[in-house]
């Protein structure tokens, strides 16, 4: 037999050296921060109450929305993103979500490193969907190409400052609670890897307990899934509409309001409510406890700390609780429909500092007017509320907008030209469009379907 004598120093470095081998293996799983702190902060944009972050996939660097509603990461392949990523071992599988159509078809897709500032994973699953209606981009006017939820939040502390606009990751480990005396903290359940919560809401004179999946990758602010035994039904005040898109398809039903939404002390009154059509919901009402979402238009009312391990939601109130709950009062659904060649006028100026001919010193600016094409970014009505004031005044599914009040188009965001959708009643609204290579102007008034 042969024996081996170690040095203090060498037992040492072996015992290191297999830490870190080990360390780093355990690693791989999950989504670890690399700096001394554990902990990074992100910014996202925050867009239709939607958070975009940027998320690096194999190198590429890409936008992605926070979702605490999907369990896996999915790439949307309409700018065949996944060809750029190489991704590999991978096989064909069908994914259902909202909507009325069928599910799916998806590649999974193993081994992929995804790094969110300074949090990394490296052997990450993800599933790349090839159907080019699933495209985000179009609807909210910003690139997103992607999906992230589960994955990031079961392995991390992620405070949402919806204020500043920024998130911070932690190590659950590192984490420290801070002492809080106007926040709320709330238990966690969680059903298919996917986060729920107890609230209240008051509706037809009635306190109803509910239990609602907390969506944060919906731009609404609370969805109800009607329930006679429950009392949970639309008011006689409501209106049919297109209440999104999903996985599966789009997805209508009725708008209203409910009197208050209550999460423990935390009270908003006057909250828009949607009730989807039962047809689109089929999947999601497989959890037979779950009666509706809570999403963005609600949560970004608070900054938020979501710690999954502990089963905890962290609630404190910003400056966006007070806000009034609006609603589309047009009828008209935009998205961003390509780039279309624009002639601008482009005043060319020169100046003349009055050392030349002339016998006036000074300077004189002389403008010299002349064009140029440009592309701008064009935008369709995409959906249109039937019976809807902009209905009413002639104007049609697929109408290019060229103007909003004497303003052409493409001087807003697709956020902006939104939100002047959302004034108060009364406010009049003239378009001028294209349909099929004419020009066309219409006007209506924003119309209160609540009073």
């Amino acid at each position: 037999m042969k024996i081996v004598f170690f040095s203090i120093k060498k037992l040492l470095t072996l015992i290191l050296v297999f830490f870190c081998f080990s360390n780093l293996s355990f690693s791989q799983n999950k989504f670890v921060i690399q700096n001394k702190n554990q902990s990074d902060r992100v910014k996202f944009k925050l867009i239709n109450n939607l958070i975009i972050i940027p998320v690096e996939v194999n190198g590429v660097s890409l936008s992605f929305l926070l979702d605490t509603g999907v369990s896996k990461p999915i790439i949307f392949n309409f700018l065949n993103v996944s060809d750029t990523l190489k991704i590999k071992d991978t096989e064909t599988i069908f994914l259902r979500g909202l909507g009325e159509g069928e599910s799916v078809e998806a590649l999974k897709s193993k081994n992929n490193v995804f790094k969110i500032g300074e949090a990394i994973k490296l052997n990450q699953d993800l599933y790349a969907v090839y159907d080019s209606n699933l495209n985000f981009a179009p609807r909210l006017g910003f690139p997103v190409h992607g999906i992230i939820g589960f994955d990031l939040f079961r392995d991390l502390v992620v405070e949402i400052n919806y204020s500043k606009k920024v998130i911070k990751l932690t190590a659950p480990e590192k984490y420290r609670y801070k002492k809080c005396k106007k926040c709320e903290r709330l238990n966690l359940e969680f059903y298919n890897s996917k986060p729920y919560i107890n609230a209240e809401v008051t509706m037809n004179r009635r306190k109803i307990p509910v239990k609602l999946l907390i969506d944060s990758g919906g731009s609404d602010s609370l969805w109800l899934f009607e329930d006679d035994s429950l009392g949970i039904e639309s008011s006689n005040k409501y209106f049919y509409d297109f209440l999104g898109h999903g996985l599966s398809g789009s997805v209508y039903g009725k708008r209203s309001k409910v009197r208050s939404f209550s999460l423990k002390s935390f009270q908003l009154n006057k909250v828009n409510v949607s009730f989807p059509d039962s047809t689109f919901i089929l999947f999601a009402r497989k959890h037979k406890s779950r009666n509706g979402s809570l999403s963005g238009n609600i949560l970004k009312r608070f900054n938020v700390i979501f710690d999954y391990r502990n089963a905890i939601i962290t609630l404190t109130k910003n400056h966006y609780f007070n806000e009034k709950f609006q609603y589309n009062k047009s009828g008209i659904e935009l998205a961003h429909d390509g780039f279309r060649l624009v002639r601008e006028k482009d005043n060319l100026v020169s100046n003349d500092n009055g050392l030349g001919d002339s016998q006036e010193k000074g300077t004189k600016i002389i403008i010299d007017p002349q064009y140029k094409l440009s592309l701008k970014p064009a935008y369709a009505i995409v959906e249109l509320r039937k019976n809807s004031p902009a209905e009413k005044a002639g104007l049609l599914k697929g109408d290019i907008i060229l103007s909003i009040n004497n303003r052409n188009s493409y001087q807003f965001t697709l956020q902006e030209l939104i939100h002047m959708f959302y004034g108060e009643a009364g406010k009049r609204i003239k378009l001028k469009i294209e349909r099929d290579k004419s020009t066309f102007t219409f006007q209506f008034q924003l119309e209160n379907l609540f009073q």
